[in-house]
């Protein structure tokens, strides 16, 4: 196996559980026992840039905190660079970078240098290394005019990009990143996506991401991982998804008439003179879809594009949470 492609993070049939006991009278207790991972199995190779979503509790935040140590699995193996993040913690985090979008390793009532100085000194950071880190993490995050500032005066936006810097001081090789979009505007979210890029396509570093904002993760990864109550659902690219789900697409016309529906097509807005129909671009091909429109009269403009894929993925969610669908097809194991 060559070194790029080593293997970084290793799921082997992973099972977490959590028992509960729910008060159901004055006198009565109800156990229950609640999987948030039910044999789930997956790698993430050196380099890799991967996207890991899921409905609300469907088992990413666990996924997580299993790859950093914080909790241990009662089934299956957790390897990070071939160790165990439980039983080699120290080892495993000096190449690990972890971040939960919700949670702040910033001290709140001092400068945000002296949060950098604080991990150099707890972390061990040789003097050369932290020096040409922060500067170039200064450079790349603009972080300079936020040295001085109090961890408590920063924005959101801001706020995120120090911890972002914080995670990537000591090098990490592979990057965990839990929403680390939560909450920032367009321009702060523009920065920070560039950034991640930037690490994983320039400085090799190996990032896993969750988000519910599937366009965020298209434009960062390149492999998708869907997790469903606990089982894994989907392995794969974003066009290997929607080869599965249907290659739903949208067509948008303004006409000086009242059009009628095609035969193959669903109409899904009309205002006026635009009308918006769906269609599945397996089954109607480009030529048969043109013969189509060719019938409709009146027609001044036509617009064509793929479905969003947050509509895609929240109908697949939707199912999910119907039942219709228990998971979708997977694509591949990596």
């Amino acid at each position: 196996m060559k070194t790029n492609q080593a293997c970084v993070v290793l799921l082997e049939h992973v099972t977490k559980y959590f028992d509960q006991r729910r008060p159901v009278s004055l006198w009565k207790r109800e156990h229950s026992r609640i999987y948030a991972l039910n044999d789930v199995s997956f790698t993430l190779r050196r380099g890799e840039f991967a996207a890991y979503a899921g409905p609300n509790g469907a088992g990413k935040s666990t996924t997580f905190k299993l790859l950093a140590g914080l909790l241990r699995a009662q089934q299956g193996q957790v390897k990070i660079f071939g160790a165990d993040p439980c039983v080699k913690r120290i080892e495993v985090m000096r190449r690990t970078g972890v971040l939960f979008g919700n949670r702040s390793e910033l001290w709140w009532d001092h400068p945000v240098r002296a949060s950098f100085e604080w991990k150099k000194a707890v972390w061990d950071i040789p003097d050369g290394v932290y020096r040409t880190n922060v500067k170039r993490l200064k450079e790349l995050l603009d972080l300079e005019p936020l040295w001085n500032t109090f961890s408590r005066e920063l924005s959101l936006g801001q706020r995120m990009r120090a911890d972002l810097a914080l995670t990537l001081l000591h090098a990490p090789e592979l990057v965990l990143l839990d929403e680390p979009t939560l909450g920032l505007d367009v321009l702060a979210k523009r920065r920070m996506i560039d950034f991640l890029k930037l690490a994983n396509q320039e400085l090799g570093v190996t990032m896993m991401v969750t988000s519910h904002d599937m366009d965020d993760l298209t434009e960062m990864a390149n492999r998708l991982l869907l997790i469903n109550r606990g089982r894994r659902a989907f392995d794969g690219s974003y066009e290997a998804l929607l080869r599965m789900t249907g290659d739903h697409r949208l067509v948008r016309l303004i006409t000086s008439a009242d059009p009628p529906v095609p035969e193959g097509l669903t109409l899904v807005d009309r205002s006026g003179d635009r009308c918006t129909y769906r269609y599945d671009g397996t089954k109607i091909p480009s030529p048969r879809l043109f013969t189509l429109l060719a019938g409709i009269p009146g027609i001044r403009d036509i617009q064509m594009e793929p479905e969003n894929i947050e509509t895609v993925i929240a109908n697949l969610y939707q199912k999910w949470s119907s039942g219709r669908e228990a998971a979708a097809p997977e694509a591949g194991i990596g």
